[in-house]
């Protein structure tokens, strides 16, 4: 998923009436009447937008910052929660244009404008004045638990950012972050542009043997058939494909994304990233910026993070080594990294009399979206109704979610286009508060398919089809927050958490009472047979050493990465070096290759923090087990019980005890290993 920055997070700004007055010509800096209106914006409005909400900004941070009455919960926490909604409103827009509308003009604002974000960010965390109100607020120990929680989150995101710095210091850290937001930029831009002007172009029939008609009609371009540079796309062909050379030359572009050589090559970028966040970490105090990342997570240390990763990754080799043996009796040859999926397949069919190409009919776009409006009413009573609202393309869609009475309202942008960042996520337009008022939340989920020719159904593979389940997991965490105050709200926890929600909710894809009613056949209309569902439970653990092992590989690298402090880094030969050390299997590659390795290079997003997938993963397959103990998926006190202590409550507890008074307990490893079919 994709959050919401710092700067966003501190929250917006009351604007005084002649500011008001003066920005109403800017439709950017309006408020949502009630949704974003998206056929007033235009790219080129934002530079003036930025200018403005930031100045509306300063004004607000200064009047709370040199007021002369004592600092207490009010004039201090609350005004900041009150702050800065103007900015946020903005910043948000501009990221809905970053990552789905991002032409050259976009890029061109985004180069200019991301070091003064950042300079924006540090100006309000180095306001020494500011900050020593908000240590006398969090230091009073007063209020409801909410405000507590609020002022230690205040607190420790300010000492955390360098509010305890010299002037000097301040300025070093500010320079440092300004480096940082720009090599962001230009890391984001670069893997874009690998993914945009590198492709496949296919001309005989031969070049598809192998591949779906489905697949085939995705292709299909000016009488040609082209692979985009996009997972879903590659992965999809290597799959099917029974052209082992295109296959090898789909894998090869595929995995070279960012590490081409060139203006968009993205190895001194990461270089470059990783020295100034170890310097940062450094000027804080921590001995790397793992340790400085990790400071308000779950994991706590990155030893923690580690342990939990090697307790894996024996079992994950071990069964990749199963999975490849079974592979070579089929193969005849020895199995490389472009092949695994096309004969994972073919064992699949072989082990269970189960292939990708019968499943994927079953798996239509739109009937699946009604399977995940039938798994939130099930769940949590959310009814979803499409409704009319300006979008920023034809194809995005807008639905109004009711539970008796308004509850939010969810954007669905579901495919792939230049200018669109490749995979899948949720984003937050809005966030949930009660705080003045009740403000409803607006959030959208995010993915890439290919769209295909004369009104036939886009069809997904399995994979695809969980990741729907998992982003709109995100979105549901978002739309059933109840949390007074905004920088509590929604999936503003911790990020090793963030993660728990979504993959908890990837087990109700293959529930019956979804399948029965949503896997409906895309020629015969029928739903899936009980035959095809019992052998989709069988495979359940099929080619978990592969999944495994490919993710934990790119989240060990992670973080030795950002273990190996201020030192020069290539990252070529430290993913080499590094893969060797821990015996990679030479048959499979990282998920996320160091050069395109977006969740950690296009912002601080999930630097030092990829392991999180899976230390939520624990939380997820152990929170399940109290569905499938209750012995129905969808039982409503078990559901009950998730909604008010995980959905609900965002950050205005401690995640682990959020955790406890759900399950009445810690989470376990067991569930974890059981799930993805290892020895315990």
């Amino acid at each position: 998923m994709r959050r919401r920055t710092f700067l966003a997070g501190l929250s917006a700004v009351s604007i005084a009436p002649f500011v008001q007055a003066k920005s109403a010509a800017n439709p950017l800096l309006l408020p949502f009447t009630p949704l974003p209106a998206f056929d007033r914006y235009q790219a080129s409005q934002f530079p003036n937008a930025f200018k403005q909400s930031m100045a509306s900004y300063r004004a607000e941070i200064a009047r709370i910052a040199n007021q002369k009455a004592a600092p207490n919960f009010e004039n201090t926490l609350a005004a900041l929660e009150d702050s800065g909604r103007e900015y946020t409103r903005v910043s948000v827009l501009f990221g809905v244009y970053t990552s789905t509308m991002s032409d050259k003009s976009v890029q061109a604002i985004e180069t200019e404008w991301s070091p003064k974000f950042a300079a924006m960010t540090d100006e309000v965390v180095q306001n020494d004045k500011l900050f020593r109100r908000i240590e006398a607020v969090y230091k009073s120990k007063v209020g409801t638990p909410e405000q507590q929680r609020l002022a230690w989150v205040y607190y420790n995101q300010f000492v955390l950012q360098g509010a305890r710095l010299t002037p000097a210091q301040k300025k070093q850290m500010s320079e440092y972050n300004q480096k940082l937001a720009s090599l962001y930029t230009k890391f984001s831009q670069n893997q874009l542009a690998d993914e945009e002007d590198q492709k496949i172009v296919l001309e005989s029939k031969d070049d598809l043997k192998g591949l779906p008609s489905s697949v085939v009609d995705s292709m299909a371009q000016d009488g040609k058939w082209v692979i985009r540079n996009t997972r879903s796309a590659v992965e999809t062909f290597l799959t099917y494909s029974e052209r082992r050379d295109l296959r090898e030359k789909a894998f090869k572009l595929w995995s070279a994304r960012g590490d081409m050589g060139g203006k968009t090559d993205n190895n001194k970028v990461v270089a470059d990233i990783l020295r100034y966040r170890a310097r940062r970490a450094k000027l804080l105090g921590f001995p790397t910026f793992a340790h400085w990342r990790l400071e308000n997570s779950m994991a706590k240390t990155p030893e923690a993070a580690m342990k939990l990763m090697m307790q894996v990754w024996p079992a994950a080799k071990a069964r990749v080594a199963e999975e490849v043996k079974d592979m070579r009796a089929i193969a005849g040859h020895d199995i490389e990294p472009w092949d695994y999926r096309f004969y994972a397949e073919k064992v699949r069919k072989a082990k269970y009399d189960l292939d990708e190409n019968e499943i994927k009919p079953y798996f239509q776009l739109e009937k699946l979206k009604g399977g995940l409006f039938f798994m939130a009413n099930q769940l949590y009573g959310f009814d979803f109704k499409k409704e009319k609202a300006p979008t920023l393309r034809d194809d995005i869609e807008v639905y109004e979610v009711t539970r008796q009475s308004h509850i939010g309202d969810w954007y669905f942008d579901p495919y792939a286009r230049n200018g669109k960042s490749s995979g899948a996520w949720m984003n937050e337009y809005r966030t949930q508060e009660n705080f003045k008022k009740p403000v409803a939340p607006i959030v959208s989920n995010n993915s890439n398919f290919a769209k295909t020719s004369g009104g036939k159904p886009v069809l997904l593979s399995f994979d695809d089809a969980e990741t729907m389940f998992h982003e709109f997991g995100h979105a549901l965490h978002g739309l059933n927050s109840k949390a007074h105050y905004p920088m509590l709200a929604g999936t503003n926890v911790a990020r090793d958490f963030v993660e728990f929600p979504s993959q908890m909710h990837e087990n109700f894809l293959t529930t019956p009472q979804v399948l029965s009613q949503f896997a409906i056949h895309a020629e015969t209309g029928k739903p899936m047979p009980e035959e095809l569902v019992a052998k989709i439970k069988r495979s359940s653990t099929f080619n978990q050493g592969f999944a495994t092992t490919e993710f934990l590989a790119s989240a060990i690298l992670d973080m030795k990465l950002h273990l190996a402090g201020d030192v020069d880094i290539d990252p070529r030969e430290f993913e080499k070096k590094a893969l060797a050390e821990l015996g990679m299997p030479k048959e499979i590659i990282m998920r996320h290759r160091i050069p395109h390795f977006g969740h950690l290079f296009s912002s601080d997003g999930y630097a030092a923090g990829y392991y999180s997938y899976l230390w939520s993963e624990v939380l997820a397959h152990d929170a399940y087990q109290a569905f499938e103990e209750a012995g129905n998926p969808y039982d409503p006190k078990v559901a009950k019980s998730f909604r008010e202590n995980i959905m609900e409550v965002g950050n205005t507890l401690d995640p682990a005890q959020a955790y406890r008074n759900f399950r009445g307990r810690d989470a376990t490893i067991d569930a974890l290993l059981k799930g993805r079919g290892f020895t315990p």
